[in-house]
């Protein structure tokens, strides 16, 4: 079998919501968001949401360019049929949100006298779609954490923001770049791993900073986050030290 053939999931996309945006790439990344939207937990201002860097979006049509994939997204935006939002942990982030405005997709399928819904197909927020779409399965390429792929694990977009917020409260500064190579490696590992859990580990830390102030110095940053945050420190009853670190882990 010729492997230009399909045996992957395909896009599929209506060709009549091709015409009417007058481009099949643009029809099938509206369709894509509303694939990942049904499956979206972010849950927004009574909306869901999905969220993608530039790289992820190529990954899902890497025959588009970036550049081009994002003049497609802010044609959709300005047709009203996508909606932006910002509803990132860091203030810096300006990654954006993207949701599907139905009430401007069902006008632009009445224009196309497109008014059955198909089978299986709904609108994330509500009542039924009623423009037509297909919604086989497409390729599972987003950065969203959800239910569904439970293997939960960080989103790739969502790792540097959140690596910037626990960093900004880190004491020490030192080794940046191979302290986040480290918080990411483990923040792919498990689910389990997040930022609460570094937040209340690096609580503990500092309270043995502070109690030790006179002699203990915080690690590099290079160092706790590679594994450090687990270190269990002891309070010590000594009054003075030579520069002895306290801790049970490794």
């Amino acid at each position: 079998m010729g492997n230009l053939l399909i045996n992957e999931p395909p896009l599929q996309v209506l060709p009549s919501l091709a015409v009417k945006l007058d481009s099949a790439d643009k029809a099938l990344i509206l369709q894509q968001i509303h694939y990942w939207l049904n499956r979206s937990n972010n849950v927004r201002d009574g909306f869901r949401w999905i969220y993608n860097s530039a790289a992820k979006w190529h990954e899902q049509f890497p025959w588009l360019s970036e550049k081009t994939i994002q003049r497609y997204l802010k044609d959709l935006e300005k047709r009203g049929l996508l909606i932006t939002g910002n509803y990132n942990k860091a203030k810096f982030d300006r990654t954006k949100w993207y949701r599907i405005d139905y009430d401007a997709l069902d006008n632009l399928g009445s224009a196309l006298g497109l008014t059955v819904p198909t089978i299986g197909t709904e609108r994330p927020n509500g009542t039924g779609l009623t423009v037509p779409t297909n919604t086989n399965r497409l390729p599972e390429t987003t950065t969203e954490t959800t239910k569904e792929n439970s293997a939960a694990v960080a989103a790739p977009s969502s790792i540097e923001p959140d690596f910037e917020e626990i960093w900004s409260a880190y004491p020490n500064k030192k080794g940046k770049k191979q302290a986040f190579n480290h918080y990411k490696t483990w923040r792919k590992k498990s689910a389990k791993h997040s930022n609460d859990y570094l937040f209340t580990q690096l609580k503990l830390y500092k309270q043995y900073i502070a109690q030790n102030k006179d002699w203990y110095h915080p690690m590099d940053g290079s160092k706790w986050f590679n594994g450090r945050f687990d270190d269990e420190y002891q309070e010590s009853t000594e009054q003075k030290h030579e520069g002895r670190e306290y801790w049970t882990g490794g």
